[in-house]
């Protein structure tokens, strides 16, 4: 009987990088009886180099590329233990050396060409998958199931409502709540949407940016009517910051993605956080 298999979700967003035309390679496979479709990307799991991790998410960022694609780590002995997809690798990987280090060691990693949509990358994970089976009889550890090492996902905080509802009459001015809020918590972001489902781009690079460092942070849905009716305009004159997401860290504005990703990339953000 065939092992069962985890087909890893997809986190994050995302920038493609093209490969040439030359790279380009076809390949069909089968995985768990079900027959893959055409799928476009470069290397075999056997031909992409093994690239030792570097101690650091800075160092990380750098030395794997930034694209959607599919990544293999391996242990300290060479031994394939996860093979996963994502549309933002390097935080991937960092996810995974921060919940199983041990068996963080070194990563494969290629960025799927056109990975507009879940398919192409779900056929290049095939394509790797099958390659491995293939060599070994059996998929990598982390990749059976039952094994939750690699795919357990913590469980989000909810994020803090304002008001008791729209209609409710407030005895405090909602610039004073917001006031008190960013004043008792140490790390407060004004995201669009929720936490576990922000619904921009950038809200959601700012609650990854956020959970990578492990700091705890409260979370606002500036988009929600019913608890936090009127947060929008209050917030952008509160902060004088006319847009979203907004950061605050010890009741001070940091800034909004762009700041975040800056210091994030810079060191300055784990830095603050850890003072």
């Amino acid at each position: 009987m065939a092992a069962a298999i985890h087909l890893p979700t997809i986190a994050c967003r995302f920038s493609s990088r093209p490969i040439s035309r030359s790279q380009r390679s076809r390949a069909s496979v089968r995985v768990g009886g079900l027959r893959s479709a055409v799928c476009c990307f470069a290397r075999k799991l056997s031909e992409a180099e093994l690239l030792p991790l570097p101690a650091d998410l800075e160092g990380l960022d750098e030395k794997l590329p930034s694209g959607a694609g599919v990544y293999g780590v391996y242990d300290a002995n060479g031994d394939l233990q996860f093979l996963g997809i994502s549309r933002d690798i390097p935080r991937s990987v960092d996810s995974h050396r921060k919940t199983v280090p041990s068996l963080c060691h070194s990563v494969k990693v290629e960025v799927v060409e056109s990975a507009a949509d879940r398919t192409s990358l779900t056929e290049a994970w095939k394509a790797w998958m099958q390659e491995h089976i293939d060599l070994n009889g059996k998929p990598p550890p982390g990749n059976l199931s039952g094994n939750e090492l690699w795919t357990r996902r913590p469980k989000s905080k909810p994020d803090l409502r304002l008001t008791p509802g729209r209609h409710v009459s407030l005895t405090v001015p909602l610039e004073d709540l917001i006031d008190g809020l960013v004043k008792q918590h140490g790390v407060v972001a004004f995201i669009k949407g929720s936490r576990s489902a922000p619904q921009c781009g950038f809200s959601q690079r700012v609650v990854s940016i956020l959970q990578s460092t492990g700091v705890d942070f409260e979370s606002v849905n500036v988009l929600d009517e019913e608890y936090n009716f009127g947060l929008r305009e209050t917030l952008k004159a509160y902060s004088n910051w006319p847009t979203f997401p907004q950061i605050f860290v010890k009741g001070e504005l940091i800034g909004g993605c762009d700041i975040l990703t800056a210091m994030d990339a810079s060191g300055q953000l784990a830095a603050l956080l850890k003072n």
